[in-house]
């Protein structure tokens, strides 16, 4: 089941989310990055505030199965241009389906709020999520690989299929 998130989710959120983190970025940032109390307290007052947002402001879905958080998504709209700025399954729920339906819950929302184009960075060493993102229709710049210190900006059109070059400002 996909569901938007509610307040009483955000510790959940934050232990998935944590537990995600922990597994694509093993051996290539120390494990004491992303662990601790005051790590994951702050991971949960970024979810926090994304929940808070308004819905045109963005939004995050809950992936559910049998009452347990399985993954999550969010995505915000600033500026004119929508990111989206998390997807998240827990590494025990991987190749079951769950990115997958958050993904096409997030795309039926983009669509629903009349958006066209999207963007998000993924970690350049994430090398799953690069090929999950592909095969659900993501591109690179096609003006050339953009990227965010380690991570590569990917686009995706809701228009035609194709991807389209990113206007500015």
């Amino acid at each position: 089941m996909i569901r938007p998130a509610r307040p009483a989710d955000l510790d959940a959120i934050a232990a998935l989310h944590t537990r995600a983190r922990a597994t694509y970025y093993q051996r290539r940032v120390p494990e004491e990055d992303g662990a601790g109390e005051a790590e994951l307290a702050g991971t949960r007052q970024g979810w926090s505030v994304a929940v808070a947002r308004s819905a045109a402001e963005g939004g995050v879905l809950c992936a559910e199965r049998d009452g347990e958080l399985t993954g999550v998504a969010a995505f915000r709209t600033a500026g004119g241009e929508t990111t989206l700025t998390q997807l998240h399954v827990d590494p025990a729920h991987w190749r079951r389906g769950t990115g997958a339906a958050l993904h096409a819950a997030c795309v039926e929302a983009w669509r629903r709020a009349g958006i066209g184009r999207v963007r998000l960075e993924v970690y350049e060493h994430n090398l799953r999520a690069q090929a999950f993102y592909a095969r659900q229709g993501w591109h690179p710049d096609p003006a050339g690989a953009q990227r965010s210190g380690s991570h590569l900006t990917l686009w995706l059109s809701l228009g035609s299929g194709e991807c389209d070059a990113p206007t500015g400002g």
